[in-house]
């Protein structure tokens, strides 16, 4: 993926930027731009948070990476994994994971019929509660919300 022509013909793949993708190419877990950042100083000691933020901006300009906004309030989150694909996001602590559902071909007939859209693609976020934060709720918490 490294060495994918529209992305070196754009700018020049310095080993900063290099060591940025690797680390989204290397992450499942959506990463925010400051999680990139640090992760990034590990093999890259002398970077800045500027040339990773620059880095993300140019990775996702040339579709190298995905940049996701989860809800609400949170940080945009980044992934390497650019093949389509949902996500499935807790409602909780933020954790982000992927899946695949692709919807049915007669699903998108159906949506372009009845809007008039020339669809090119989509995504699909899945909201609610991961396996963790379900298991820290306490039965006194779900008769109180229940």
């Amino acid at each position: 993926m490294l060495d994918t022509p529209t992305f070196e013909a754009d700018w020049r793949l310095t080993p900063q930027r290099r060591a940025v993708l690797e680390v989204l190419e290397s992450a499942t877990d959506h990463p925010t731009a400051a999680e990139v950042f640090e992760r990034v100083r590990v093999s890259a000691p002398g970077i800045g948070p500027a040339t990773v933020y620059r880095t993300l901006a140019l990775l996702v300009a040339n579709g190298m990476a995905l940049e996701l906004s989860l809800g609400e309030g949170s940080s945009s989150r980044y992934d390497g994994n650019t093949a389509r694909h949902d996500h499935l996001v807790c409602t909780s602590c933020g954790a982000a994971s992927d899946i695949q559902s692709a919807l049915p071909g007669e699903l998108l007939e159906q949506i372009t019929s009845r809007t008039g859209y020339a669809l090119s693609h989509y995504d699909l976020q899945f909201h609610g509660l991961c396996p963790e934060c379900q298991a820290r709720r306490s039965p006194h918490q779900e008769e109180m919300n229940g």
